[in-house]
């Protein structure tokens, strides 16, 4: 499969939630990882409703950079609903979300950059689980992708990190949840519609500061919620979009 010459352009959607001592680490790793690899980008960030200084440090980045915008939601819309709001503001090719507590370092980033092109999706997992989860995260992560699998009959390894995707299949279809389930919903809508996905493993660290919430019994009411919608959802005539598939992305390809 032979891709294009010409570099991508990228945005970069990056929600928080009360990420002061993280987000501006997150940035960085951006930018370290941007190296020769794009010609364009742009970094989104987007304030969540947070109560600590986020915002003020998301607005200190942007007024240091003319590529860094900051959308600011005022009450806390969620994980999904931070990541829509962001991209759609978002005006480049490709859309990824990276995550404020700057989880996935520079090279990892780099290579999921990399691999733009050589399919219609980019579809990340984690490496090394095992090194910064608790074994209770690693069996809900494992529950949630063995479930949407099951679902959908796919193969997916993992839904929940840093897909990259074209901006134009993006906007085809709703994502309806603003839970963490997010991302497979529109991961599941795109494959199902015939799109191609490559997968990369990506080594990711610990959180420097703050907890996760992923396994708050809200957010896993949510996702719970989310697959059941979903389930019905992919039923409903015209969820499931009609796309032109890029000229590179011919078949489906994995990366152990």
């Amino acid at each position: 499969m032979n891709r294009s010459a010409t570099k991508p352009s990228v945005s970069f959607v990056v929600p928080a939630l009360n990420e002061e001592g993280n987000i501006r680490a997150a940035v960085d790793s951006i930018r370290t990882a941007i190296a020769n690899r794009l010609d364009d980008y742009e970094v989104i960030l987007v304030n969540d409703g947070s109560t600590d200084r986020t915002g003020a440090v998301m607005e200190e980045l942007a007024a240091a950079s003319d590529k860094i915008r900051v959308v600011h939601n005022s009450t806390n819309l969620g994980f999904g609903g931070a990541f829509k709001r962001g991209a759609a503001e978002a005006r480049k090719d490709y859309v990824v979300r990276i995550c404020g507590d700057n989880a996935v370092p520079a090279p990892g980033i780099g290579l999921v950059l990399d691999q733009i092109g050589r399919a219609d999706l980019v579809i990340p997992y984690i490496a090394n689980p095992e090194e910064f989860r608790s074994w209770g995260r690693r069996l809900g992560s494992r529950a949630f992708t063995t479930i949407i699998n099951a679902c959908f009959g796919l193969s997916v390894h993992y839904y929940n990190h840093c897909v990259v995707f074209p901006r134009n299949l993006l906007t085809s279809i709703t994502i309806g949840t603003d839970s963490f389930a997010y991302q497979a919903e529109a991961v599941v809508k795109l494959l199902k519609a015939g799109c191609t996905y490559v997968e990369v493993g990506v080594h990711d660290l610990p959180r420097f500061q703050g907890e996760s919430t992923a396994l708050k019994p809200k957010n896993v009411l949510n996702v719970v919620r989310a697959i059941f919608s979903l389930i019905r959802e992919v039923r409903r005539k015209g969820a499931i979009p009609v796309v032109s598939r890029q000229p590179s992305a011919a078949t489906s390809r994995q990366n152990p």
